[in-house]
């Protein structure tokens, strides 16, 4: 089921309809019956009538009359009767007929027995009725065309429910008004909930919503809660855990230090322990930041920041690392202003600056570009390393994911979070990421896509460094 009015309108529409024809065909049934019995009842009248005319217009002492008889005296008496086929009469008396209505056979129309008779005359299906006058020894005998009856029983019956059909798309409209309306407030609250941000888990107002709703807004209302909660456990152990995580490091880094006055620096399990130590130091750090810039969470209002100013900041910084690795760093591009974070975008800058370092070998280049679309505001960072394959493009957002895992080719430390918490500081600024080849002739491109409406440029050159 797609959409509630659709299903309701169409069933109620259905049933009304389904009453209708089933109102309408017993209607007609039973109109059709009544019909007849009032077309019976006026060929009986008829007959009585013709009894008592043929008594006061006969001149001949009931004898047959002849043909021009029978003309002028119906014209004469009554000139609007030309004859025609739907009706006909004959008077009889001891086998002899003594008149009829023009166009009727002279031989007997139905059987000298009281009641009424349907046969077969002059290629029509005729109803007859027998009338026998004791009094005056007569046999009345009029019909009526059955087909005809029928035809003037239905125009009648169809006049009647032709309306009520009329009426069916027009009360299709008004159900489809009046549901539209009953379903007014379950739209309101589907517009509440869609309007409420990410880090908006505050409970719905109960006091003006509909009996029928209000279980469904203490449900969605219990689910807010129990979300929140949880967030702010998950928030908490994060927050607890990687604080008191810092002090244990910081002390041991301290004592392998100490050791190295006792033990050379070149030996091998020191530089493993050193290695650990410092890969768990910078876990600590990148939960940390995960847990800051978490959108449930993150209540800074945004403000107007330099993309090209923050990553100038961000590669001074981190400047020491690419020249360890003799890595060729170069920003181009514009200075372009949008909405959003500087700790954040910084963050993201500094983890994308990050992998790139990581993931080159030496003496490799890292481009970093910013530039403007007519609807966007793309930052890209590419390095010209060993590159990921496409098939592992989509994992590369998973949390504590790394490519062929802890023992990556690079050598490097990491704790899989780096592009995690870009995905999710992207997010934080309704961007989104693509991957794909760097225009080096290897190595990986990120590009983080700002929309349009969430961007605002001030174009002051290009420039490179």
């Amino acid at each position: 089921m797609k959409s509630i009015r659709t299903f309701l309108i169409t069933v109620i529409l259905s049933t009304i309809t389904l009453v209708v024809f089933l109102s309408a065909l017993n209607g007609y049934k039973d109109s059709m019956h009544k019909a007849e019995q009032l077309f019976d009842m006026a060929l009986v009248d008829k007959a009585y009538l013709l009894s008592i005319v043929f008594s006061l217009f006969n001149e001949n002492g009931y004898k047959p009359l002849s043909e021009s008889r029978v003309i002028n005296l119906m014209q004469a008496k009554h000139p609007e009767i030309k004859g025609n086929d739907v009706f006909m009469f004959q008077i009889w008396q001891d086998n002899i007929l003594l008149l009829r209505s023009l166009q009727t056979p002279k031989e007997p129309i139905s059987d000298f027995k009281t009641g009424f008779q349907n046969k077969n005359i002059i290629g029509h299906r005729w109803r007859i009725y027998a009338f026998y006058n004791d009094k005056l020894y007569l046999w009345i005998l009029t019909a009526e065309r059955s087909d005809i009856r029928y035809v003037l029983a239905e125009n009648i019956i169809l006049e009647t429910i032709l309306p009520v059909i009329i009426m069916l798309p027009l009360l299709g409209i008004l159900i489809w008004i009046l549901i539209s309306y009953g379903l007014s407030p379950l739209r309101k609250l589907a517009q509440e909930l869609g309007n409420k941000k990410a880090d908006d888990l505050s409970p719905l107002p109960v006091d003006q919503q509909p009996v029928e709703l209000i279980q469904v807004v203490n449900s969605t209302n219990n689910l807010f809660n129990r979300l929140k909660a949880s967030f702010l456990r998950e928030k908490r152990f994060a927050s607890d855990a990687a604080h008191e995580l810092r002090t244990p490091i910081s002390a041991i880094k301290i004592h392998l230090h100490n050791l190295t006055q006792v033990v050379p620096e070149d030996n091998h399990s020191f530089q493993q322990l050193n290695d650990a130590v410092n890969r768990m130091g910078h876990l600590v750090e990148q939960i940390l930041n995960l847990n800051r810039t978490s959108p449930e969470q993150y209540i800074s209002k945004f403000t107007e920041v330099d993309l090209y100013t923050i990553a100038q900041e961000v590669i001074a910084r981190e400047y020491q690392q690419f020249a360890e690795k003799d890595l060729q760093i170069e920003l181009e591009g514009k200075h372009v202003h949008i909405n959003g974070d500087p700790f954040a975008l910084d963050v993201l800058l500094q983890n994308l600056l990050s992998n790139a370092c990581k993931y080159s070998n030496n003496g490799d280049s890292v481009r970093v570009s910013i530039n403007t679309t007519e609807q966007s505001v793309e930052l890209q960072v590419q390095n010209s390393g060993p590159g990921v394959p496409e098939d592992q493009y989509g994992r590369l957002f998973d949390r504590f994911y790394r490519l062929h895992g802890d023992r990556h080719d690079s050598g490097v430390t990491g704790c899989g979070l780096g592009l995690a918490i870009v995905q999710q500081i992207a997010e934080l600024h309704q961007a989104r990421i693509e991957l794909g080849h760097s225009s080096f002739s290897t190595g990986l491109s990120v590009k983080v896509i700002f929309n349009k409406n969430n961007v605002n440029t001030r174009d002051e050159g290009r420039n490179n460094a």
